[in-house]
């Protein structure tokens, strides 16, 4: 008589059961993870507007979060990496202080503007994640063509530098917004069609999305309906 163990149909059913179970379990830690990191990242953001940081102190910080982010890399796999995604992301929320408080002091409608872009930032998150996490459709496909459109838009945003143009920052913040949405539901499928398995990296994924996503609508939102008056 045949040992039930050794069915493969069984097998491999038990093989998905489990593979089931660590997925949700990576799903679960990362987006608990994620949204400790963004309240940690608000509470810097914070601080460096209540303490009026300079443009500088922002870059520096920006700068600093951006070696942190090897760290976070090389300490993924420990409880160290806990620690330095914390360090990475508060890093960027303080950065990001300097730039919110100057819409915030300089704008008429500055805090309007904030709260509109949270808002629009968190509704576009949602519900690309809840989208694929729903229909667990697999968008691996779309690695090529978000890697090509990320090296685009850098270089288009490396010429903005030299020659700034108002309506070319414009252009590349929108497809900034385009991209990064795309990455949101590039980097969720990931986690679910067994593309990854490390929650911290995961969460880093999906902040840096969250991250240019709010970033670039906070600049188109500015420049279409910033009021100075």
């Amino acid at each position: 008589m045949r040992n039930p163990l050794n069915n493969p149909f069984q097998s491999s059913v038990i093989g998905r059961a489990g593979s089931g179970v660590q997925i949700n379990t990576v799903l679960r830690n990362t987006y608990i993870l994620l949204s400790l990191t963004l309240f940690f990242s608000a509470i810097t953001a914070g601080i460096a507007i209540l303490t009026n940081a300079s443009p500088g102190a922002g870059m520096t910080a920006t700068l600093l979060a951006f070696g942190m982010l090897f760290v976070t890399q090389a300490l993924r796999n420990s409880g160290f990496g806990i620690v330095a995604i914390f360090g990475f992301t508060g890093l960027l929320g303080y950065g990001l202080g300097p730039m919110l408080n100057s819409i915030l002091q300089g704008l008429s409608n500055g805090p309007q503007i904030v709260m509109t872009t949270l808002g629009l930032t968190g509704a576009i998150f949602l519900s690309l994640s809840a989208y694929v996490l729903t229909t667990q459709k697999n968008f691996s496909f779309m690695s090529g063509f978000l890697f090509v459109a990320l090296v685009l838009v850098c270089l288009a945003s490396l010429v903005g530098v030299f020659f700034p143009m108002p309506m070319l920052q414009l252009i590349v913040s929108s497809f900034m917004v385009l991209l990064f949405s795309g990455f949101i539901l590039y980097d969720t499928s990931r986690i679910i069609h067994d593309g990854e398995r490390n929650y911290i990296m995961a969460t880093m994924s999906l902040y840096l999305n969250i991250y240019n996503l709010f970033v670039n609508l906070l600049m188109i939102i500015t420049a279409l309906a910033g009021r100075r008056d």
